[in-house]
């Protein structure tokens, strides 16, 4: 439940920032009739989000088994795919989120009604559908059977919009760089579970082999009925009988991922100068 509590709290609250940011703006620009345009722009985008989401619950479930699993893998791996891309983009721009916001926000108000409606649409409609996609993949890899996950992720959203609020009323002021650095690294956890879960998925409809190659089998120590067990699956997806494409996979991904997310901000460029330096300098000699 506290992965997909997260999951909700971190893509709720993006949105948030972008809504709380765009209104602020307006107001403060005294161009409160672009409100308007901006809220049905907002209201478009939770309908997307929220449409997406219900075409995927309910259009599997006329599909075979295997098509099912086929289709869980697969969006299984593009959920992961977005927010592993969303996490650096987010720890990359926190810092200048705003000004570019303001930026696309001037233009549109120079275009028009409807360049209004579509920036907000645009601004929002993104989030919402990583959202949707995303939370969607982990309450089908927790499957425990409850309104657990589901419950974790609305009371994540719920948060989310209060702190919004909050940070629109100006009564709550936080790092939003480190906060975005620190809950990232979390989600990137938590991917790591949908993912080896996706690829179960896979395995299940014959897609990929190795299903019948167990890489442990913890089951009979922690039973996934149990209260430790339940906890692991909700937070990590963990499962106690991973194949071994299942563990490799999830190392493969985890392992230099949260390494390259948790490195100091600008090793990146660093290490890209320092690297088409060297040729240069190998040439003058």
């Amino acid at each position: 439940m506290f992965g997909n509590y997260l999951i909700g709290l971190r893509e709720g609250l993006e949105a948030s920032l972008v809504v709380c940011i765009l209104i602020a703006y307006l107001v403060k620009t005294d161009r409160r009739d672009a409100l308007r345009p901006i809220w049905i722009g907002i209201a478009i985008a939770v309908a997307v989000a929220l449409g997406f989401g219900f075409a995927l619950t309910f259009g599997s479930q006329e599909l075979t088994f295997e098509a099912q699993e086929a289709l869980g893998g697969s969006l299984s791996i593009v959920a992961v795919c977005l927010v592993t891309w969303m996490v650096f983009w987010m720890r990359r721009t926190a810092r200048h989120l705003k000004s570019e916001l303001h930026g696309k926000l001037d233009a549109a108000l120079q275009m028009g009604t409807a360049a209004l409606v579509a920036t907000a649409f645009l601004a929002v409609g993104r989030e919402g559908l990583e959202t949707a996609l995303f939370v969607w993949a982990s309450v089908r890899a927790s499957n425990d059977g409850t309104h657990g996950p589901l419950i974790g992720v609305l009371l994540g959203l719920l948060t989310a919009v209060v702190l919004g609020w909050l940070f629109y009323r100006g009564a709550l002021r936080i790092n939003l760089a480190k906060f975005f650095t620190r809950t990232g690294g979390m989600l990137v956890i938590v991917a790591a579970g949908v993912l080896a879960y996706g690829v179960h998925d896979l395995q299940e409809a014959q897609f990929l082999g190795g299903l019948s190659s167990k890489a442990f089998d913890v089951s009979a120590t922690i039973p996934p009925d149990s209260w430790y067990g339940t906890l692991l699956k909700g937070v990590f997806n963990f499962q106690p009988d991973p194949t071994v494409l299942q563990v490799v996979v999830w190392l493969l991904y985890l392992i230099p991922t949260l390494a390259v997310f948790l490195a100091p901000a600008g090793f990146l460029s660093r290490k890209a100068k320092s690297e088409a330096q060297s040729p240069r300098e190998s040439a003058k000699a």
